[in-house]
């Protein structure tokens, strides 16, 4: 008779919820979320799909914790600075999550069913804006405003053809010769502009990004200027 194997020394993780979301994060990050299914999930963490749903109700609730690990990775605003540095240190640490987790950033605020690290951080973007004297209203519509161009601009980033000056080069060496002088000169000047910088898309980002903050910092004063009700 053969002999039975010994059983491992090695304690096995047990499976929870955490353990599957974060799984699936990984696995979103390295294949992208298409790849990403309760069968491929199972066989990465060693069990059969099914025994899944002991941890995750179904998809929709997967995505739901997934998307609250990237809102995890997110600064809060720092209750110590001013409204506008929290807010720039806040749209840089969003724009690095979304470059570690390109799959999320159709998808940060369009889940139905929040978390409470997404719940947390909305409420501590609210409140900074709040605190520095935006209205109500005011401080929705900066929230909105900047959401909406650094999820803009994480998926524009995303699908540039190239990742740094040195491939904007190799780019540029390749496309310019299609686009002659003589007919496009503002497009070939620009792309001399930029070659010569040693472009780099970050100050794309803290430039349009200045340029949203200058604005609502003008709406404040204006609002403090003419006694508007802050409450």
């Amino acid at each position: 008779m053969g002999t039975q194997p010994e059983p491992s020394s090695t304690p096995r993780t047990a499976l929870n919820r955490e353990r599957v979301v974060r799984a699936a994060v990984a696995l979103a990050d390295e294949a992208g979320l298409e790849a990403l299914s309760m069968r491929k999930l199972g066989q990465r963490l060693g069990v059969e799909a099914m025994s899944l749903y002991n941890h995750v109700a179904n998809k929709d609730d997967l995505l739901d914790g997934m998307i609250d690990v990237v809102f995890s990775e997110i600064d809060l605003p720092a209750s110590d600075a001013g409204w506008r540095t929290a807010m720039r240190q806040r749209a840089a640490s969003v724009r690095e999550a979304l470059a570690r987790h390109p799959w999320a950033t159709g998808l940060m605020e369009l889940r139905t069913t929040h978390g409470p690290t997404s719940l947390r951080h909305h409420e501590a973007v609210l409140d900074c804006l709040r605190e520095a004297g935006f209205s109500i209203e005011n401080a929705t519509h900066a929230y909105w405003l900047l959401d909406s161009y650094i999820y803009g601009f994480a998926i524009q980033e995303a699908s540039l053809p190239f990742g740094t000056p040195e491939e904007l080069v190799e780019m540029a060496e390749i496309v310019l010769p299609r686009v002659p002088a003589e007919t496009y000169p503002r497009l070939n000047e620009a792309a001399a502009a930029a070659l010569a910088a040693g472009y780099d898309y970050t100050h794309e980002f803290e430039f349009g990004l200045d340029l949203i903050l200058d604005g609502l910092e003008r709406l404040l004063d204006s609002a403090r200027e003419s006694g508007a009700t802050v409450h």
